[in-house]
């Protein structure tokens, strides 16, 4: 059972009725794919069938599987193995293989990260001994170390083809959520953007607390009424900011 040898007239059925429960119109449910209404309207006459990176938005947006989506019904009673098997099948053939990850390359941000962990842990000691830890300051390092993880470990080092034939403004990838307003991503950006978390992932570790302690050492009244204030712009702005000038440079 290969994806693109599916009853295409019979998921185009399916979608538009899930659509239409939905009280959408084509366009809507475009606007939420990042998508154009022609490729909803394809979808639904039998002209195409979706790449498989919209696949997983698409289920969950009409609120039905990723299985029901292939099968083209909704399912009221488990699979039976012969079943399974070719959705099964039919997931591998549609997904074209595993993304090469972060991990796999050969790169010295994994070192890089560990470092600026532990140069985090070290600030926050030091800020704990001699000026006391500012509540604020924990978010950054935490946000910095999982994002960090992610960033130097675990990403993906290519987007699939799909975002680089449609205006995508989403990633989806596990447990990464990415979407930034008016930034639509593709492979000529992506490798800037993992950069730009990385860079910003290893600097909120590493650097936020060295800069409250020394801030709490050479100003402590000053830097206590504004540390909430400037932690927050340094941390928010220093990632989102970059961020989107990156990727619509090379978007």
């Amino acid at each position: 059972m290969d994806v693109y040898d599916m009853d295409k007239a019979a998921f185009g059925a399916f979608v538009a009725g899930l659509r239409k429960e939905k009280g959408w119109t084509q366009r809507e449910l475009a606007e939420q794919l990042h998508i154009t209404d022609k490729a909803v309207s394809k979808w639904e006459t039998g002209a195409s069938i979706p790449d498989t990176a919209l696949l997983i938005p698409l289920s969950e947006l009409l609120g039905v599987t990723v299985t029901e989506l292939l099968l083209c019904k909704r399912q009221e009673k488990p699979l039976e193995p012969e079943a399974v098997e070719d959705v099964v099948k039919t997931a591998i053939r549609c997904a074209g293989g595993r993304p090469k990850r972060a991990w796999q390359e050969r790169s010295l941000w994994p070192l890089w990260y560990v470092l600026s962990l532990l140069a985090g842990g070290l600030g926050l000691w030091a800020n704990w001994a001699w000026t006391g830890v500012p509540e604020a300051l924990w978010t950054p390092v935490l946000l910095g170390a999982i994002f960090g993880a992610w960033f130097c470990f675990f990403t993906r080092l290519t987007l699939p083809e799909v975002y680089d034939r449609y205006p995508l403004g989403m990633v989806r990838d596990g447990p990464l959520r990415m979407n930034v307003p008016g930034l639509n991503f593709n492979n000529r950006n992506w490798p800037h953007i993992v950069t730009v978390g990385r860079v910003w992932s290893c600097a909120v570790m590493a650097g936020m607390p060295l800069l409250s302690l020394v801030l709490g050492l050479l100003c402590p009244t000053l830097w206590e009424m504004t540390q909430i204030g400037v932690i927050l712009a340094l941390t928010l702005g220093g990632l989102f900011l970059p961020l989107y000038l990156v990727g619509k440079k090379y978007e």
